[in-house]
């Protein structure tokens, strides 16, 4: 099954930059979430899995908040259309511990056993050791719909 270029847009929209979408998800929710949060994995997460499966484990490491807006994300492009973060995201320094991050996911919640919304390949394996902070420079990690 496929959805049109425009379904494929403005559903990447309301997830990822909080857009309501007009007679299908724009009611009003009493608290929303602002924040997306990207997790690190040593390996696939699986569609079986949730955000803490595989989930990296260097001393130091935690889920990263994005903001639910254009200024988190950018939506852009038809056949594919795709969300890419806008900025750099940038995890915390690795103090003890090695971990190869091949995986990322996108998920609801700080930490925890969070819903993957999204889940995607590194385009190449990052090795971090004591010492290395992770990021990604913005449209590193990217989300496509097609």
């Amino acid at each position: 099954m496929s959805k049109s270029n425009v379904t494929e847009s403005n559903w990447l929209k309301l997830i990822f930059n909080a857009t309501p979408w007009a007679l299908l998800a724009d009611n009003a929710v009493t608290t929303p979430l602002t924040n997306l949060f990207v997790a690190l994995h040593t390996a696939d997460p699986g569609e079986a899995g949730d955000q803490t499966t595989s989930e990296a484990t260097y001393t130091g490491y935690a889920r990263v908040a994005v903001a639910r807006t254009s200024g988190g994300w950018t939506i852009s492009g038809t056949a594919p259309t795709q969300a890419a973060n806008a900025a750099t995201i940038t995890f915390g320094l690795c103090t003890v511990g090695t971990n190869v991050i091949t995986f990322f996911s996108v998920g609801k919640i700080t930490s925890g056993a969070s819903e993957i919304l999204y889940s995607g390949a590194l385009t190449a394996s990052l090795t971090v050791n004591p010492g290395i902070t992770p990021s990604f420079a913005a449209g590193a990690l990217t989300i496509t719909e097609d």
